[in-house]
């Protein structure tokens, strides 16, 4: 059977090549996925910046640590605690202390990013004065990069300053270049600018003198001293989580020292999503393509079984063809994954998805995974295509050759059943138990995959009368083109299926992805709008929040019902092990309750004090008058009374407490609604001009809602494009090579149209025709799917008291079946015209 097997390879070479292309492309696409997933497991060892120069760096809780049964629960606060007062007194006897601050900075012509310090803490990276001297008085300020110079004066949202200095950080961390001026000490008052700082990539930095660093910014968590390490931890020993960092350690001080790890937490599930979704697209084509590569060759098998060949042999001829085709394509595959996975890595880095040190790793696991998937999946497909082929008797199998006429086997209508069925009772049992869960991006990935196999495993039984219903009004058409358009695509149900399959699974997964994150943005922004009652809502400019002196400004003014609430956090412990965490909104009940329609079922929002909180049902305990135990914002363990209980929609109602349980929560967002009678155009322009000296934004109602309208994130855009660009590239490519071996198994059949008096025009416009039939039969079924897995969807949302329209991207949906439209009509004219090159009496007498 072996040397039977080679020598068809060596006849039906079309056919196999397409095999082989199909099986190659998909084997590289799981081994660039499952490089790239296995060099985002773990991040590099981070470095100190801030504070590489820095002797003890000594910094107060910022975790909240809760002992469980099954071990402690880690969490980040949201508000960090300050270093005790008692521990700073015993730090100052043993040396130098130096208090660190931070602080956001919006200055016009600056960077978006511009962060200030005091002056003082600018000899722990070390930064050198570049230009200029160190700032002294309150409206002097030092800053890094080259937007500013020594002597110019720059308004920023903090006052107008004048910069006297720029400043550098020395060469290689913790030394300091011969013959420079370093920073050594703190200076004076800082407020003019006195130098500028060299930008060093971790930030951009303006540095105000301390005295003036303190006054904006007053609440510090972190300090420098200056004394032996073993002495600092014993005299902070007591103070419950406080951290005494040295070494690499002290990077943890840094701004954001787990950004590497959070990067690599983002691009993992990247990965995993984008390996999920192109291991399946994958493992779809290439099934689909060697079943019909089998199913091809059903006249050749009638044929054998009549020369006296047994069924066995037949099934093995098939398997060894298989496993020769596979083998050869697994491990080209693998070769290709290995020369594209790098410059993916390289594309992902240029694009800003991943962070600049990431780089494809020497784990081999992804091309075993490779290599055996591309083998078994070769194998499956045509396991059972060669099982029937073999069953079937001669004279039945010649005749089932010229027509379709049992395209459904009991197998795949049970296959096909199975996976319809299971789709839809775990869609009734996610709605009826927990909605939310369809909202989440792993389940409206995952979830089309499981239509998809089982449309496409139904297809033949609708192909027929859906190919009828699509050329209906071309075959009504004069001539006989729209009618033999109808029936020979009708008639080739397993040809049509296996072409409408890489179309199908293309519109299914762009309409199911798109459609189901711009649906929940959509949801997100009906939401905001029910909830927002206030007339303007204020942002800060810097997004540091309002101080003091802003906010009585806005609370001064006439004819406004002004309700002023801050970020912060809630912390609960669930079924005794696990520590969940709510975002919580800090307010005052009644401006709350004036200003916002919060969606409460049970309970009032005026019932809100400082023995309250309103939770959502999200929670497992959301009974109105219970008590439960909480963490607040900074790791303050609290009982509070549920005051209400709000709908769980979109899952951003969150927690509401009040101001003085949300220590340390700075205000972000001010919602003003009009008195009664109050003028709207006096109101907006008293709220400018208290606002003006901080460079807030004053905000209509409907400007605030279109402001706040969520869009999906860069990295889960850039993600999602990623996913799908590469998803649907490998269906193209599978389509052009579906066409191209369809088109050359039919060069008879269009021999015979020639003979029959069609000219070669008309024949090649006859194929380009049947090609876009099949496409619309594969956008339909795509459509179907996608419109399926957007209403469960959309059933959730009303379920979770967010009800919004179904958003179908009918865009991107279009674009790409105009782009297999054109695939397939030119990959199935060129080799009909190459092969129609040839006289029509010698096509008509190929073998086949």
């Amino acid at each position: 059977m072996l040397s039977v097997a080679l020598r068809t390879l060596r006849a039906r070479w079309v056919t196999f090549v397409g095999s082989f292309v199909a099986l190659a492309l998909g084997v590289a696409l799981i081994a660039v996925m499952g490089l790239s997933l296995a060099s985002s497991l773990n991040a590099p060892d981070g470095k100190p910046e801030r504070f590489a120069a820095a002797p003890v760096v000594v910094k107060g809780a910022d975790t909240l640590r809760v002992p469980t049964s099954n071990g402690i629960r880690v969490h980040k606060l949201a508000q960090p605690r300050a270093v005790p007062a008692g521990a700073v007194a015993k730090l100052k006897k043993l040396g130098t202390v130096v208090e660190d601050r931070s602080f956001a900075v919006r200055a016009r012509g600056g960077p978006g990013d511009l962060v200030g310090h005091p002056w003082s803490t600018a000899a722990f990276a070390p930064y050198e004065i570049d230009a200029g001297r160190a700032p002294r008085a309150a409206d002097e300020v030092v800053v890094s990069g080259d937007w500013a110079k020594p002597g110019e004066r720059v308004r920023t949202d903090r006052g107008t300053v004048r910069v006297v200095g720029t400043v550098r950080v020395v060469g290689t961390v913790g030394m300091a270049d011969t013959g420079r001026v370093v920073v050594t000490g703190r200076t004076g008052a800082t407020g003019q600018v006195s130098g500028a700082v060299a930008r060093r990539g971790f930030e951009n930095a303006v540095f105000y003198a301390d005295e003036r660093a303190a006054a904006l910014s007053p609440r510090s968590v972190q300090l420098v001293v200056d004394a032996d390490a073993a002495a600092v931890r014993e005299a902070v020993r007591g103070s419950t989580g406080v951290q005494v960092l040295t070494g690499d350690a002290r990077r943890h001080a840094d701004a954001d020292p787990d950004r590497d790890s959070e990067a690599l937490t983002a691009m993992n599930a990247m990965f995993g999503t984008a390996g999920g979704v192109t291991g399946f697209v994958s493992v779809f084509v290439v099934a689909s393509t060697f079943a019909f590569a089998v199913a091809q060759r059903r006249r050749e098998f009638g044929l054998l079984r009549t020369a006296g060949a047994t069924p066995g042999q037949i099934r093995r001829m098939v398997l060894a063809e298989a496993l020769v085709v596979g083998v050869l394509a697994s491990a080209t595959g693998c070769a290709l994954g290995a020369y594209g996975a790098p410059r993916l890595a390289a594309r992902m880095v240029d694009g800003g998805l991943a962070p600049g040190w990431f780089t494809i790793g020497d784990a081999t696991w992804p091309y075993h995974l490779a290599f055996w998937t591309g083998l078994f999946v070769a194998l499956c497909g045509v396991v059972a295509a060669s099982w029937r082929a073999g069953r079937t008797a001669p004279v039945q199998a010649l005749g089932e050759a010229s027509a379709d006429t049992r395209a459904m086997t009991r197998g795949r209508w049970l296959s096909g059943l199975v996976l319809l069925a299971t789709a839809a009772v775990t869609l009734v049992l996610a709605l009826l138990g927990d909605p939310g869960e369809l909202l989440h991006r792993k389940t409206y990935v995952s979830r089309p995959m499981l239509l998809i196999t089982a449309v496409a495993l139904l297809a033949p039984v609708v192909v027929r009368p859906l190919t009828r219903l699509i050329a209906w009004l071309p075959a009504r058409l004069p001539g006989a083109g729209g009618m033999l358009v109808r029936e020979n695509a009708a008639a080739g149900v397993r040809r049509t299926a296996a072409i409408a399959a890489p179309v199908l699974v293309t519109v299914a997964l762009a309409g199911s992805l798109l459609g189901a994150t711009a649906t929940l943005n959509e949801a997100k922004a009906d939401e905001t709008r029910r909830q927002t009652a206030a007339d303007f809502v204020v942002t800060p400019a810097s997004g540091a929040g309002f101080d003091a002196a802003t906010l009585r400004g806005l609370r001064e003014v006439s004819g406004a019902e002004v309700s002023a609430t801050a970020s912060s956090a809630v912390y609960v412990l669930e079924d005794g092990v696990s520590l969940a965490k709510s975002e919580a909104r800090a307010a005052d009940p009644g401006p709350l309750a004036a200003t916002t329609r919060l969606p409460v079922e049970a309970g009032r929002t005026s019932d809100l004090d400082d023995d309250s909180l309103i939770v959502n049902r999200e929670w497992q305990r959301h009974t109105v008058g219970q008590r439960v135990r909480v963490w607040l914002g900074d790791g303050t363990r609290k009982s509070l009374r549920i005051a209400a209980v709000m709908t769980t929609g979109t899952g951003d109602n969150g927690v509401y407490v009040t101001p003085r349980n949300a220590p340390g929560a700075t205000v972000d967002r001010v919602d003003v609604a009009l008195a009664a009678g109050a003028d709207a155009h006096a109101v907006a322009a008293a709220l400018r001009a208290a606002v003006h000296n901080s460079g807030g934004q004053v905000l209509t109602k409907d400007q605030w809602v279109r402001a706040s309208h969520p869009e999906t994130n860069r990295t889960t855009r850039l993600g999602l494009l990623l996913v799908l660009g590469i998803a649907l590239l490998y269906t193209g490519i599978s389509l052009a090579n579906t066409m191209v071996m369809a088109t050359s198994d039919r060069v008879r059949d269009l021999a015979v149209l020639r003979l029959a008096g069609a000219t070669r025009w008309q024949v090649l416009r006859l194929v380009g025709a049947e090609a876009l039939t099949v496409v619309a039969v594969g956008g339909v079924l795509g459509l179907l799917v996608a419109g399926l897995n957007l209403l469960g969807m959309w059933s959730a949302l009303g379920l979770l008291s967010a009800p919004t329209t179904i958003e179908i991207p009918w865009t991107a949906v279009g674009a790409v079946l105009g782009a297999c439209a054109v695939t397939a009509v030119v990959w199935s004219v060129i080799p009909a015209a190459l092969a129609l090159r040839r006289r029509a009496v010698e096509l008509a007498g190929v073998r086949e």
